[in-house]
């Protein structure tokens, strides 16, 4: 048996564990499950605990190896379970080295549990290329790594350290491989993209990537960008989504409030008519756009007229899939030492704003009905529009093709294909 990683989080944990795999057979290791963590709220964090007691007790002579933001935060939490073998950084964890190191400790009483060095001090991203993604029909490229910004809420860059991106060309080869190899969708990835370029030679952005990926890799389907700060987006960026098709027609934002003094709390740097006129000015070039949003519910001194901007942020912005976060206080962070509201409150304007998201994806389900959509099959039976919404198949198609299907109605959950 050979290697295993079961993966939380995000889609970049989603791309670092195909590395992770690889790299860790590399330095051969056999019958080892790597947990792959996400530190972005207790939630995360209480999960991977739990599915680490779970694998102990289902694989009790594999060798069990933690990893990922949850690790790089607060190793103690996992070199203090006894179902862990191993911790390893966030850095670490994408390094054969580290890994050889891995193995050549695996039974040795003496050697040191955890290898987790300061993540601040880590200055580039290296272009980790992948030759496919096991049992996905997408593939992700990771186009930068870590945050600058300081959200007050945000355990993430302690996790992931400060920005670097990818080199350019790197990027582009990474992703013609992946269509040579038969992806016909690319996912670009990272902690914050739109801060990609800054920290290389001539002060690249985002935008100038995309359109150099669609520009030298003609045979690239569809490309996809992974969450966005809209506020960083460049002129690049919304004239590729204007010009090319190719760039599918959904972004998801990190938004996070719809109140101006709750952002100015949480130190983001956009404001709620700043989301709105994004919104607004991208649908314009691009009439079948379909946003998607981060919003945390109960932030810090959060009362229920600021909420309300919240609820009413849906609507103005006209979101159609919405990730809800009740707000969760990680150790350190400045929110964690702001006024807390009680967790019944905290709770119950989540679930009233994942009821506002509900009735958004109700509208945009009942919209799509008689319409066509090329669709990316991800299992069977299953797959998604340009948009990212959920349609299920009405005859079995191989996954990873492109499907033309008319929509015949929806389930309330996701579309049914005719």
């Amino acid at each position: 048996m050979s290697v295993d990683v079961v993966t939380f989080g995000c889609r970049l944990n989603a791309a670092e564990s195909e590395v992770i795999r690889r790299e860790a057979e590399r330095a051969g290791l056999t019958d080892t499950v790597v947990v792959n963590t996400c530190a972005v709220t207790a939630e995360a964090v209480r999960q991977a605990r739990q599915t680490i007691r779970a694998l102990r007790r289902q694989r009790p002579q594999a060798n069990i190896v933690v990893t990922g933001c949850a690790a790089q935060t607060e190793p103690q939490t996992f070199i203090a379970m006894t179902e862990a073998d191993r911790v390893l950084g966030n850095s670490e964890k994408l390094s054969v080295a580290a890994w050889a190191q891995a193995r050549d400790a695996f039974g040795l009483a003496d050697a040191p549990k955890a290898l987790i060095n300061d993540i601040m001090a880590v200055r580039d991203t290296a272009a980790h290329l992948i030759e496919g993604f096991a049992g996905r029909a997408r593939a992700f490229v990771q186009v930068q790594n870590g945050c600058d910004h300081r959200c007050t809420f945000c355990i993430i860059p302690y996790g992931r350290g400060n920005s670097r991106s990818v080199p350019m060309g790197a990027v582009v080869a990474d992703v013609r491989r992946l269509v040579v190899n038969g992806y016909c969708e690319v996912v670009l990835t990272g902690v914050d993209i739109t801060s990609y370029g800054a920290d290389l030679p001539g002060a690249l952005k985002l935008g100038m990537l995309v359109k150099q990926i669609l520009k030298h890799v003609p045979e690239l389907k569809r490309l996809r960008l992974s969450s966005i700060d809209s506020v960083e987006a460049d002129r690049d960026l919304i004239d590729a989504f204007a010009d090319d098709e190719r760039l599918m027609p959904h972004l998801h934002l990190s938004l996070q409030s719809g109140d101006d003094l709750i952002l100015k709390r949480m130190k983001r740097r956009h404001s709620r008519s700043d989301a709105i006129a994004f919104c607004a000015a991208l649908r314009r070039l691009r009439p079948d756009m379909v946003f998607g949003a981060d919003i945390i519910a109960g932030f810090p001194t959060e009362t229920e007229s600021m909420f309300e901007h919240s609820l009413a942020l849906v609507d103005d912005c006209g979101l159609t899939h919405l990730h809800v976060f009740p707000f969760s206080a990680r150790p350190g962070t400045p929110a964690a030492r702001m006024p807390q509201l009680a967790s019944a409150i905290v709770k119950e304007r989540a679930r009233r704003l994942r009821e506002r998201g509900a009735s958004a994806l109700q509208r945009h389900l009942d919209a799509e009905v008689g319409a066509t959509r090329r669709v990316l099959v991800e299992s069977r039976e299953q797959g998604r529009t340009e948009q990212f919404t959920p349609v299920k198949l009405a005859l079995p198609a191989e996954p990873g093709t492109l499907v033309e299907l008319r929509i015949a109605a929806h389930d309330g959950r996701q579309l049914l294909a005719a």
